[in-house]
């Protein structure tokens, strides 16, 4: 089937290549030609593993091609708007600016019969308004709203092989119709048994907005448990595993850390907020203020612990508010992961970011790595200074690790002891060992964790 993608950023670019490797014609639109000469050329602006493969096998068969000209959509029977929705400037609601912008480029090159399916993270009634628009220009044009559920680090793997796949359609005969096409598009999934999920507008749109605030809201909780752990002196990493095994509650995303970020939690569960107080219903979700203010305060607990643990040589478990952020100015800190998470190069909202930047800006000496993310870090933070792991590491007085990559993970704690100058280190994901830590000599700090 001839597709076209509006939009080549992250979601656009990976489900461009993806919907051309399941043997489908895709041609990708976007605005900005050097993203396009860039996918052109199979050289992605982002990390994302398999993306490049992906694109270089496509282009190579023909079956994928990048454009700035929306003309070149025409053809296309299904058009996939797949734009960003950032946070508005100074405000929590999602900024549609650029979903406006690429119906409104679309709706001149639609033929009777095609379809147009978002996936962009939009405020519930968003889908209503605009299949009132294309309606306006092309009457047989027909909006499906088909949320996304990608994973960064296995977003390819989870287009080609998504957990479930959901539609919302108009009544009638129109949704009728537009499910089939479709259901022809997803033809792949769909045989392997994939759980389809078929309802309205304003249910599809709510999936992924109430599926992302539990996300974060399970985190959040655990987070808080960790608080909690540090104040009693208990282990929320055991806390986790036991109340994970409960079938009811599961031990996904109940890992306590410094929080999370990207681009899609945070700001998707503020715009939730924002889209409930427009409703009228806004203390309905005012619990997601508290998620998103304990997410924040993770922040802060990592900087509290890592100033604590350099302001005392006691070896007692230090977390606090009343930490002594002077004993921080001129002290070699190594910060180790950039990225919101592993396997990513994305900064957006990062916690590890926000931390590094913090600590710079408390006067500390502060020496970032990360294997894919310093490129973005240095052009939106040229004041921190980078370096390879083995750099940042090179005269450390502390050590902290704020993404869990696999290198990370698996530092030999001696060996990180005989080139670092002293021996703190504060894991901000609780993903080291503690004992193997502290047999080498370190001063151990977790969140939550004794």
């Amino acid at each position: 089937m001839r597709i076209s993608v509006i939009g080549c950023g992250y979601l656009g670019a990976v489900h461009a290549a993806c919907m051309a490797a399941l043997g489908h014609q895709v041609v990708g639109i976007d605005v900005d030609p050097d993203k396009v000469d860039a996918l052109n050329a199979a050289t992605p602006s982002i990390f994302e593993p398999g993306l490049g493969d992906a694109l270089a096998a496509e282009l190579e068969a023909g079956r994928l091609r990048f454009s700035t000209d929306y003309a070149d959509a025409a053809e296309a029977r299904v058009h996939f708007i797949a734009v960003g929705t950032p946070q508005r400037r100074g405000e929590g609601a999602a900024d549609l600016t650029y979903v406006h912008a690429a119906v409104e480029a679309l709706v001149p090159h639609l033929r009777p019969g095609a379809v147009v399916v978002g996936k962009s993270t939009v405020p519930v009634g968003t889908a209503q308004l605009l299949a009132e628009r294309i309606h306006a220009d092309q009457p047989d044009a027909s909006l499906v709203w088909n949320p996304e559920f990608l994973r960064e680090g296995v977003a390819v793997a989870d287009t080609l092989h998504p957990d479930r796949i959901v539609y919302g359609i108009p009544a009638g005969d129109e949704g009728d119709r537009a499910r089939a096409v479709l259901d022809e598009v997803y033809a792949d999934a769909l045989a392997s048994g994939t759980p389809q999920v078929v309802t309205d507008y304003a249910t599809a749109e709510l999936v992924k907005v109430a599926a992302n605030a539990f996300l974060a809201t399970k985190i959040s909780f655990i987070n808080a448990m960790s608080e909690v752990a540090d104040a009693v002196g208990a282990d929320v990493t055991h806390l986790a595993d036991a109340i994970g095994h409960d079938p009811r509650i599961g031990r996904k995303f109940l890992n306590a850390g410094v929080g999370f970020g990207g681009g899609c939690l945070p700001k998707d569960i503020r715009a939730f907020r924002a889209r409930a107080e427009e409703l009228g219903i806004g203390d309905t979700l005012g619990f997601l203020r508290e998620v998103d203010a304990i997410n924040l305060r993770q922040r802060d607990r990592v900087v509290d612990a890592i100033a604590g643990a350099l302001s005392v040589n006691d070896g007692d478990r230090y977390f606090g508010s009343d930490s002594s952020t002077g004993s921080l100015v001129g002290r070699r800190i190594a910060v180790l992961g950039l990225a919101f998470k592993p396997e990513s190069d994305d900064i957006r909202d990062s916690p590890a970011l926000d931390v590094a930047v913090r600590l710079k800006g408390l006067g500390a000496d502060v020496v970032c790595a990360d294997p894919k993310a310093i490129p973005n870090a240095r052009a939106k933070h040229p004041q921190l200074a980078y370096a390879s792991t083995a750099e940042a590491l090179a005269g450390a007085e502390a050590v902290v690790l704020l993404t869990e990559w696999r290198e990370y993970r698996d530092l030999d704690p001696a060996a990180v002891a005989a080139v670092a100058s002293g021996r703190i280190v504060v894991d901000g994901r609780n993903v080291l060992d503690p004992d193997a830590w502290r047999a080498a000599g370190w001063t151990y700090r977790g969140l939550g964790r004794p």
